[in-house]
This record gives structure tokens, sequence and C-alpha cells, in this order.
């Protein structure tokens, strides 16, 4: 189990517990993200879902992103905690993982209609959320400083 699947347990105020994915690559040398368009939200966000009993957050990142992308990835670092109410007013956290794409080709689904491939100048004006913003942050920070190599 990793240090967030132990936070669940220290924290029974969060209502709803899931995993995502910020899938990433490099294309002709600049940092691209994968956002996924939900035609039923309405939004552009990261790939995320809901924690299945008995699975850790990590393989519900993975799994998720799979779903929603058709994309099979490999995790890299853990990123901040995010927390927020969700639409039905709970107290939600997600956890996402930096992910490298590994195999898969994305079809749309039942909960995504569309993703795109966006540099994080471009992926920031076009996330729905706040919240998402400060995670394009978070990536570009740990590029910096050569935590992950481009």
């Amino acid at each position: 189990m990793g240090r967030y699947d132990e936070l669940i347990k220290q924290r029974p105020d969060i209502e709803v517990w899931a995993g995502g994915g910020v899938p990433w690559r490099t294309a002709e040398g600049e940092v691209e993200l994968l956002l996924v368009h939900r035609d039923h939200h309405g939004d552009w966000t990261f790939p995320k879902g809901k924690l299945d009993p008995g699975e850790t957050l990590k393989q519900c990142a993975v799994r998720e992103v799979e779903e929603e992308t058709g994309l099979r990835c490999a995790t890299g670092a853990a990123l901040p905690l995010v927390e927020y109410r969700d639409g039905r007013g709970r107290d939600k956290a997600v956890v996402y993982w930096l992910m490298q794409v590994e195999s898969g080709r994305f079809e749309p689904n039942d909960e995504v209609d569309a993703c795109g491939w966006f540099d994080p100048a471009s992926a920031r004006s076009v996330l729905s959320y706040q919240r998402d913003r400060d995670l394009v942050d978070e990536v570009e920070s740990l590029i910096a400083s050569s935590t992950i190599a481009p």
C-alpha cells in the first residue's frame, strides 16, 4: 500500500476517494498533457474515477485512465492530494499520478467523448476546473526541478 492508501484510514471525513492520471509526453521537444472531454459534464479534465472495493488508489488510477482513454499507462510520480466537493456535495479526494502511455488507442465511450494532447499553457486555458490547472503547475514544477525528464 502507498502513502495515500494509508491516508484513507486517517481521513474518514472524505466520502469519495478516487484515482486518476496525468498522461504526458514530449512532442517536438515540448511537454504535452492528455485531457479528456466528458460530454455529460460538459468539461475538460484529467481522467479519473472512484475507487473500487479492494483496490489501491494507484490501481484505481491505472484502471480509470484505461477505461476512459483506452490507453495503458505506466505510473510515475504521485501528485499532491486534490480535495473538493463533488457535484453531489460530498467531500472528495483524488490522487493523480504522472503517467506515460505504453499502448492502446482512444475510442469514444460512455464517459469520454474526446481527448487531446495540449501543451501546458493550452491545457490551462481548456481545463474546466482550477484544481486541474493547479495540477498543471505541479507537473511543470516537477519537470523544471528535473524530478522527471522530458
